[in-house]
């Protein structure tokens, strides 16, 4: 095993701008595995692509160079890539990771065939609590009960900060393989889940106590990111990016208020890891970069995707349970979740995002069922909560 490679499921924004930049910029090939048979073709025909970073001030463009792909289709050669990978990420979204576990498996099987006892160290770059507890039960459930998972296997939970927009038919239509992202480039790691040797690579923040990163990044950027979009397009349905409703001073300062609150909770959580003035700080830096116009990050983005989004254990009910085991006021977040209900943005070509539609669909046939079913709300023990979300309701929609 002498070539140094990372071999990274899932080839999109994420994928591409962020955790392939990060190591083929640091010595690493890359090697993705993704479904698009078009993009992989694409891939290994320029062996290389661009990630365009835009701040508010200036725009650079980075090539990554000397990358290759993998349809996910073709088993033998993923199994095979696994098998004599460096390191490894995974950045396909929870609802992919149980159909890419029986691959993942089976290379971790045939890594210790031809390598017996060498580790490998699996980088989850998931928007998601629990990220390893999750995919190690999805592994559990395919390896032999033989196989050593804990020891040979280190599971990397992420905190993934990083913002990248939407990419547009006409950018794709010039280079299909491009990507934009904001200069953020911190890829927050769990410490403890390596099992090998950690990579040499600055811009990675080793954490401790990860869960109280990974809650960071859910209940004050994403939290925050949603709120903005959700009271944004209250206040102004017409407009397209996110930069312009956070210039309205009462989107601002309702945003700022949810994220403030979080703040408080997370301290109540994790009084040893933050402060009100460290995470105040965050807040703000958040915000500016919430209106980054380079970047061009759509509402619709950053709203879209209403199910999972205002779902049980996502940015609004789940600071709203913690608010609850802290006795701490949770009005501010029902009321921003509340907004969520009337979101209906549409993309650049006039198509709201497929689930949304179902979820407002079900939303008129059965308000009672989909409080429960999605945001988890039992009638006889979360009364009010439901008595707040539907008096909040009643004013939005």
């Amino acid at each position: 095993m002498t070539k140094r490679y990372i071999l990274i499921f899932g080839a999109g924004k994420i994928g591409r701008s962020f955790i392939g930049q990060l190591f083929g910029t640091h010595g690493y090939a890359v090697v993705f595995v993704d479904i698009d048979r078009r993009l992989v073709e694409e891939l290994n025909r320029q062996n290389r692509y661009p990630v365009v970073v835009r701040d508010s001030d200036f725009e650079q463009e980075i090539m990554v160079e000397g990358i290759s792909a993998i349809h996910a289709g073709d088993r033998e050669k993923v199994i095979d890539s696994i098998a004599e990978a460096s390191i490894m990420a995974v950045s396909v979204g929870k609802n992919a990771l149980p159909a890419i576990a029986p691959v993942v498996a089976g290379g971790l099987l045939a890594r210790e065939k031809r390598h017996p006892g060498l580790s490998l160290d699996i980088i989850l770059a998931e928007n998601m609590r629990s990220a390893d507890l999750f995919f190690r039960s999805m592994l559990s459930e395919v390896l032999p009960s033989s196989y050593p998972l804990d020891k040979l296997v280190g599971l990397v939970e992420t905190s993934i900060g990083k913002m990248a927009p939407i990419i547009t038919d006409e950018d794709l239509a010039e280079n299909p393989l491009r990507v934009f992202a904001e200069p953020y480039n911190t890829l927050i790691l769990d410490r403890k889940g390596f099992r090998g040797e950690i990579p040499a690579i600055p811009e990675l923040s080793l954490k401790e106590n990860m869960k109280a990163w990974v809650d960071r990044k859910g209940f004050i950027h994403n939290l925050g990111h949603a709120t903005a979009a959700y009271s944004g397009y209250q206040k102004k349905p017409s407009a397209r990016f996110l930069y312009e409703v956070l210039e309205d001073p009462e989107v601002l300062n309702f945003t700022k208020e949810v994220m403030q609150q979080a703040a408080r909770v997370l301290m109540a959580i994790y009084p040893e890891e933050f402060t009100f003035e460290n995470l105040q700080m965050h807040i703000e830096n958040l915000l500016m970069r919430f209106r980054n116009r380079r970047l061009g990050d759509s509402i619709f983005r950053v709203g879209c995707d209403l199910q999972r989004k205002l779902g049980a254990d996502d940015r609004f009910m789940a600071v709203i349970r913690l608010a609850e085991k802290t006795e701490l006021d949770y009005t501010v977040f029902i009321k921003a979740m509340s907004m969520g209900f009337a979101f209906k943005a549409r993309d650049e070509n006039g198509s709201m995002f497929p689930g949304d539609e179902d979820f407002h669909r079900q939303w008129r046939q059965d308000p009672d069922r989909l409080l429960k079913e999605v945001c988890g709300l039992n009638p006889s023990e979360d009364g009010e909560i439901i008595h707040l979300l539907k008096t909040c309701l009643s004013t939005v929609l």
